[in-house]
């Protein structure tokens, strides 16, 4: 047994197995359950934000992907589904008279949309600018039928 002081108590014994079935039911308190959610955090860092907007015409998806090149991202469409990946890596090797720096940083992200039915894959287009990634998917013109109000009489 020992003995501990708890916020201005007395000392009280305290055995092995409170001691065992305290740090027990702390872990399935605490980091059994706050896992997931930060498991998800971590996860979600390191996707970019994602805006998706209707128009009558077409659909723009926007990704906040600051840093990053036109080359470093993969726009792909299968079976009605639109898949945007990006994968970078960077490696700065600094050689100085007392010491060596190398760093590595590698960076990747998988996002997947379903696309819904009276769009055009085919003409997917994407353009990435300041820092944003924005894809355009038009609908076709069946899609875009003229929409009309009906009066109730």
């Amino acid at each position: 047994m020992r003995r501990e002081r708890r916020g201005g108590e007395s000392l009280a014994p305290r055995s092995f197995f409170t001691d065992f079935f305290s740090d027990v039911d702390r872990f399935f308190e605490n980091d059994l359950f706050q896992m997931p959610a930060q498991l998800g955090r971590q996860l979600m860092r390191n996707m970019p934000a994602t805006n998706i907007r209707e128009s009558e015409k077409e659909y723009t998806i926007e990704l906040a992907a600051p840093g990053m090149a036109k080359d470093d991202f993969s726009i792909d469409v299968d079976e009605g589904m639109l898949t945007i990946s990006s994968q970078k890596e960077e490696e700065v090797n600094k050689e100085e008279e007392n010491f060596t720096r190398r760093e590595y940083n590698y960076s990747s992200f998988s996002r997947s949309f379903r696309l819904p039915e009276g769009v055009s894959p085919d003409e997917i287009k994407a353009r990435y600018e300041e820092g944003v990634l924005k894809i355009a998917v038009p609908k076709r013109e069946e899609a875009t039928v003229n929409r009309k109000r009906v009066n109730i009489e």
